[in-house]
């Protein structure tokens, strides 16, 4: 990938900020954006200096989910060979999703205004979401005549259960951050997005100060844990282990806890 027409991108250090930028449509996602956005993570997974990342969004919206300028074009499909490619272009849109899950650094969503469809399928596949008090949700496609098809009807019951899954699900209703909050959907609500990006800054931080070789094995146990079950995973975290320890971040753990000093971790 050469330029970055949808995003933005900043480095504190090693968290990396990436900024949904195009708020002229409300940040909505047209095909460049799946691309561009699978290209990003490949480069974070493979970067040892991003140990974190927050994706936050310029503009009024967070998102307004699928670009459905774009999304006709895919519609359009006839023919059983036309067809064929509407599947496999859909397949390649989860993919990108995909990436974000399967990215060992860990992911914040930072959510403001609205998070519709296609950023409700997208802030599913993070590891922790955080909004502010101004956010707005939905499983819009339902209320288009859509089968929600990039990840939040595989993900999001694992976040808020099948209850409150199936009623935001089935009926497309928008929901607020407060009842986010309360189904588990976001950890945290902030009043301004000032405040949500100190908050997303300070969980970003302390991920930081961890181990970071820990914290990636960490996110892939969780994630090969919930898709195999639990006898899988407590196997697959033993052979972590014992193929990675003891390690040199873990002899800097127990000599900063000795000498009372904060530890400097390297990853290895």
């Amino acid at each position: 990938m050469t330029a970055i027409s949808n995003f933005k991108i900043e480095t504190e250090g090693h968290i990396t900020w990436l900024t949904l930028n195009r708020p002229e449509r409300r940040n909505t996602m047209g095909l460049t954006f799946f691309e561009e956005l699978e290209d990003l993570f490949d480069g974070f997974d493979r970067d040892p200096n991003v140990r974190a990342v927050i994706i936050k969004a310029a503009g009024k919206s967070f998102s307004a989910g699928t670009d459905l300028e774009e999304a006709v074009v895919l519609l359009g499909q006839r023919s059983a060979g036309g067809r064929e490619r509407m599947r496999q272009s859909i397949t390649a849109l989860q993919r990108a999703f995909t990436r974000i899950e399967r990215c060992r650094k860990p992911v914040i969503a930072a959510i403001h205004s609205h998070c519709i469809g296609g950023g409700v399928d997208m802030i599913c596949a993070c590891d922790m979401r955080i909004a502010s008090t101004d956010a707005i949700f939905s499983i819009r496609e339902t209320r288009m005549g859509i089968i929600a098809d990039v990840g939040a009807l595989q993900r999001l019951p694992y976040i808020i259960g099948h209850g409150w899954f199936r009623e935001l699900a089935l009926t497309g209703r928008d929901f607020t951050a407060q009842e986010a909050l309360q189904m588990g959907l976001v950890t945290h609500i902030r009043n301004d997005r000032p405040a949500l990006y100190e908050e997303a800054q300070n969980l970003a931080a302390q991920i930081v100060a961890c181990p970071p070789l820990t914290v990636q094995g960490t996110k892939e146990v969780i994630n090969f844990s919930r898709d195999n079950g639990i006898d899988a995973g407590l196997q697959y975290v033993a052979q972590k282990n014992a193929a990675g320890l003891p390690s040199e971040d873990l002899m800097e753990a127990i000599a900063a806890f000795m000498e009372k000093r904060e530890p400097v971790f390297k990853g290895k």
